[in-house]
């Protein structure tokens, strides 16, 4: 009888233990924990038995159903986006941000050659159709090919949030953070006055808007006096209290770059951002080494394998991968991993939509070594309930998957771009610049 007894509360205690498994993770834990090659029949039926009681209260499928892509969808939305839509059976849409700017058509392009793989399949796999999608490619990495992953990487994180019904950090391992700080672009002064009058107090502006042009290889004194003399301007303004973050956008030659370095050091800046083109990190160390301001780098570094010398060689201690171009948030966890062990943080690149800034506020939400987010558009006119800034920063989201829901009333008339890099040239002997 002692013996039926205790047999009998080892099955009660196993069915509960299923069944709070299955309502923690809507069926989707449970049947895979006892459907291994070691698990018993008996076990297996009893979660077979369990599970419909959890989840019929739920319209999100069970591991046990069919979740399929259907088809991805791209969209050309102005200024100079591409969205995309992976569509699922379970009528669950995916977002992503696949785009190189100014390449709208040929990141179009990659999609569609994507889309045969994808069809067909269950979008719950992210990481393993990530690593098809790269592998599968005898030429890996490079801007289109990496855009086009990021974007459906954070389509596939989206749609299994919403399946699960939790924003993606909770499937990366929960909030490290209740509120997540975002930085705003300003070039003048009345910017920088408009944006902290809408809670910002971080910013970023860039050297060709102080000055008028970027800097030639060897530049007069008057230039950078000017360049200087309008940063400390800004810098007025933002206060002590604030942040503002200086961008040279990769298109400073050395030996000018390192002079600026110095003379805008007294305003002790937030960070350098791209001081050279980012091709040469041996150069861009060495000028690291030459300065106390923090230099970052990284919109223009693809995958964990990019950022891998950046960190070894001491060339930035604020990494920049953008999360619609370095591989998507798949990518871009691991690369926060890399840099964390080297005492760098992340600040996410974002000159793009709403979608990349959603991917990215996830980013933020789930990492320990985060500074701060770019940010162009917080979604207004693209978004139903775009992101509000408050002291600086945004609430930690709460919206399963990506937490965003298109609007296509608001964007019925920003369908549609043909939007292209700006081609410049040298006003004096109409030599091609940098853009």
């Amino acid at each position: 009888m002692d013996q039926k007894r205790k047999e009998d509360a080892a099955d009660l205690q196993r069915r509960s233990l299923l069944k709070n498994t299955a309502v923690a993770t809507i069926g989707l834990s449970a049947l895979s924990a006892v459907s291994g090659p070691e698990a018993h029949a008996e076990e297996i039926i009893q979660a077979r038995e369990i599970i419909p009681e959890v989840v019929q209260q739920s319209s999100r499928p069970t591991v046990r159903e069919s979740v399929r892509i259907t088809k991805l969808e791209t969209i050309m939305v102005k200024p100079r986006w591409l969205f995309l839509k992976v569509h699922t059976n379970a009528d669950v849409v995916g977002l992503g941000e696949p785009i190189v700017e100014g390449r709208a058509l040929t990141s179009a392009a990659a999609i569609k050659e994507i889309e045969p793989y994808l069809i067909g399949k269950d979008p719950r796999a992210v990481v393993h159709h990530c690593q098809a999608i790269y592998r599968h490619a005898f030429y890996r990495g490079g801007p289109v090919l990496t855009s086009a992953l990021s974007g459906v990487d954070q389509a596939l994180w989206d749609i299994k949030g919403k399946l699960l019904g939790v924003p993606v950090y909770e499937l990366l391992g929960g909030p490290t953070r209740q509120r997540i700080r975002v930085y705003a672009h300003a070039r003048t002064p009345d910017q920088i006055r408009e944006c902290k009058s809408r809670g910002f107090t971080a910013f970023k502006t860039d050297l060709a808007r102080l000055n008028g042009r970027y800097a030639r290889a060897v530049e007069n004194k008057a230039w950078i006096e000017n360049d200087v003399a309008q940063f400390a301007a800004l810098r007025e303004i933002v206060g002590k209290d604030g942040d503002i973050g200086i961008d040279f956008h990769g298109a400073v030659p050395p030996a000018t770059a390192k002079i600026l370095m110095k003379e805008l050091e007294q305003f002790q800046p937030f960070f350098y951002e791209e001081i050279i083109n980012s091709q040469n990190v041996d150069l861009m160390a060495e000028l690291a080494k030459t300065t106390h301001i923090p230099i970052a780098t990284g919109e223009r570094h693809f995958t964990k394998w990019g950022f891998r010398q950046i960190l070894e060689k001491g060339a930035a201690t604020i990494l920049q991968p953008d999360l619609c171009h370095a591989g998507g948030i798949t990518e871009v966890r691991l690369i926060a991993g890399m840099a964390e062990a080297y005492y760098a943080s992340i600040a996410p690149h974002n000159p793009l939509g709403p979608i990349s800034l959603a991917a990215g506020l996830q980013i933020a939400a789930s990492i320990p070594n985060f500074l701060c987010q770019e940010q162009v558009s917080l979604g207004d006119g693209y978004i139903k309930n775009p992101f509000k800034v408050r002291d600086g920063y945004v609430d930690l989201p709460t919206a399963p998957g990506l937490g965003i829901e298109l609007d296509d009333n608001a964007m019925a008339d920003k369908i549609g771009h043909d939007w292209r890099n700006a081609e410049t040239y040298d006003p004096d002997d109409g030599s091609v610049t940098d853009w």
